[in-house]
């Protein structure tokens, strides 16, 4: 197989209501596209690939501009299509991914772009690779993974990425099947109201889509959340215990995860917070609910020889995971042996990564079975029509039974596409998408969340989550896209 083509496209969304996470505030981004040509023994099949340009989240740079990291993560991007092509002829998906990460990653040496923003753009080409091979063969990604223990149609090779995994397949260490349902784990924003009364008139929503906690629970049946915490112990602590008391009095039988957006520079500092919030007796019961703290240590310390000697030496640390600083193909491997209990999945840091890293933590916890390991699957606002579908594709093969969901939230269902791309939505995916209604009359598809969770059955059964393949060529290719669209300033 080779790449034949790629072509970007671009299409501008605006935020329902604006998503602060760490020390970006995201009210507009740029929605990339990538098409890829893939010619397989032969045969030629588009593929497609999708996600946001997000500020802030790949390098975390308070100096530099969003006009600035959208061109960085473009070049990245357009770099990461050219190593692809370059690559010629490669015998498996996996070999064609293997070539261009080798690539990309040798031209970074070179650059001051990070592993975790290079990698976003490699991530992007083997998407939409995994797409074409997938649609050229017929096969659902699940099926694509495990045909049988030892059938691995997309060539993965496990000990490329985590040597200790020689000699076995995906096949043998992932589920025998995907889920064909996956709990929503509803993110609780440092500035996301959390009842009604405390959104001001001018802010109120007109699209008839829930805005506050309480109006989000009601709406979906939530029963799993995600807490983002700002660093301020006495901030973080009062918001807390609001929620506990919200969550406690509607009798919701719930778990939740914190997320610490790397606002930590060494592990004492996040004791101090931990240990205060332990302490009061009246967050007792909701600490107990508690499934896991996600990166509360800046990627520059994470990883640390000093930071895993301090977390190995804290006996009584919670369950820590990384996000951010799974940035490159050891990282995972690492955090298992510095202290932590797993790492997350976004697509955006890699399918076959996050594919090597669920067979990582699979094959330790059958080597400890009382040690307690886990990945979880953390989102960037994910939004349809493809980034959400790909991503909950992988997310029900891996079996990873909870996610984090943004995007339904954030971003007023798929109102942001063509019309005839939302018909085609909801004839291919009406398990996972509902017709929406506003008051004034408009009609668009929108996320399907019942009992706190999605339906993704016609996911898991379609080629790579999209069953209906959209052209994305109606958007304007990303040389041609406008900064201005964003309305926002540099």
């Amino acid at each position: 197989m080779k790449i034949l083509a790629s072509s970007l496209h671009i299409l501008t969304l605006h935020n329902r209501l604006p998503f602060r996470y760490g020390i970006a505030t995201m009210t507009a981004v740029p929605h990339l596209f990538l098409r890829v040509l893939l010619e397989v023994d032969g045969q030629k099949q588009w593929g497609i690939a999708a996600d946001s340009l997000a500020p802030k989240w790949f390098t975390k740079n308070p100096q530099s501009s969003f006009r600035d990291e959208i061109d960085e993560m473009l070049a990245v991007i357009r770099a990461a299509c050219d190593y692809a092509q370059e690559a010629g002829e490669q015998a498996t998906v996996f070999d064609l991914w293997q070539a261009t990460y080798q690539r990309q990653k040798e031209r970074a040496a070179s650059t001051p772009h990070p592993p975790l923003l290079w990698g976003f753009g490699v991530s992007l080409v083997e998407r939409a690779l995994i797409d074409a091979f997938c649609r050229a063969r017929r096969l659902p990604f699940a099926d694509a993974l495990r045909s049988n223990p030892r059938d691995n149609p997309l060539g993965i090779r496990l000990d490329a990425i985590h040597p200790e995994l020689a000699g076995q397949t995906p096949g043998e260490l992932l589920p025998e099947k995907p889920l064909d349902r996956v709990i929503v784990r509803h993110t609780i924003g440092l500035i996301d109201p959390l009842t009604d009364d405390e959104i001001a008139p001018a802010d109120r929503q007109t699209d008839g889509l829930p805005h506050s906690l309480t109006a989000n629970i009601d709406a979906y049946g939530l029963t799993h959340f995600k807490l983002k915490i700002g660093g301020d112990v006495t901030a973080d602590r009062a918001r807390l215990a609001a929620i506990a008391r919200l969550l406690d009095e509607r009798g919701s039988d719930y778990t939740f995860t914190l997320d610490g957006n790397e606002q930590y520079r060494c592990v004492a500092d996040f004791r101090v917070l931990w240990e205060e919030l332990t302490a009061d007796p009246a967050l007792a019961p909701f600490l107990a609910r508690l499934l896991f703290v996600e990166q509360p240590l800046h990627r520059d310390v994470a990883l640390s020889a000093e930071t895993a000697a301090a977390l190995l030496a804290w006996d009584e640390r919670p369950p820590l995971i990384i996000d951010e600083s799974d940035a490159t193909l050891d990282s995972a491997r690492i955090a298992l042996n510095s202290g932590y209990v797993g790492t997350s999945h976004k697509n955006c840091k890699g399918v076959f990564k996050g594919i090597a890293n669920a067979c990582l933590i699979r094959h330790r916890q059958r080597q400890q079975p009382d040690k307690k390991y886990i990945l979880s699957c953390e989102d960037l606002s994910n939004v349809g029509p493809v980034a959400l579908l790909q991503d909950l594709a992988v997310v029900a093969s891996l079996g990873i039974g909870h996610a984090e969901r943004n995007g339904h939230h954030y971003f007023a269902g798929l109102a942001h596409l063509p019309t005839e791309f939302q018909a085609a939505m909801l004839a291919a995916h009406g398990d996972l998408y509902r017709p929406h209604t506003t008051p004034d009359g408009r009609t668009f598809p929108s996320l399907a969340v019942g009992e706190g969770q999605v339906d993704v059955a016609s996911v898991v059964a379609a080629p790579f989550g999209l069953a209906a393949p959209l052209d994305p060529t109606v958007f304007p290719e990303a040389s041609e896209w406008s900064f201005a669209s964003l309305g926002l300033r540099d």
